[in-house]
């Protein structure tokens, strides 16, 4: 049982006083305001830009600029699972599958995770080896659609 005299706010509710920097020696920041002695951060409007290295030949430029990346041309498939085709009744095909806001955009790739209990025809863009293997298992169609 609680007494009202014995409430406290939950922790961490009550939020804690900002630190008054520059105001004198009597709010505990002591003469330097916290900054501690000297250099460019304790100067007014001393901020150090992004990947600033204080002079040095900074990371992003010593650095090679060689290679090739795939990143803008790479094609990201919608995956969906064999356990999600239990929920789907009917035909499996990207166009139905959207519909029900299982997938979005893009081609579509099924992989095994999870079992198949009933034969349906399933038409994707790709499909796993284990997954074409449980379709046709299951006295279902994998149909390959480009």
């Amino acid at each position: 049982m609680s007494l009202l005299s014995t409430l406290r706010p939950a922790r961490g509710a009550e939020k804690k006083a900002r630190k008054r920097r520059g105001r004198g020696i009597g709010t505990g920041q002591g003469g330097t305001a916290g900054k501690g002695h000297k250099g460019q951060k304790a100067r007014t409007g001393g901020k150090v830009r992004r990947g600033f290295e204080g002079g040095q030949m900074p990371l992003q430029r010593r650095l090679p600029k060689h290679g090739f990346s795939n990143t803008a041309f790479r094609t990201e498939y919608n995956v969906i699972n064999l356990k999600d085709f239990e929920k789907v009744k009917g035909e499996i095909s990207p166009e139905n599958l959207r519909k029900l806001r299982l997938i979005g955009r893009g081609p579509l790739k099924v992989l095994a995770t999870g079992k198949l209990t009933k034969a349906m025809t399933v038409k994707a863009h790709k499909f796993s080896a284990k997954a074409k293997e449980a379709i046709e298992k299951a006295g279902g169609k994998a149909e390959v659609i480009s």
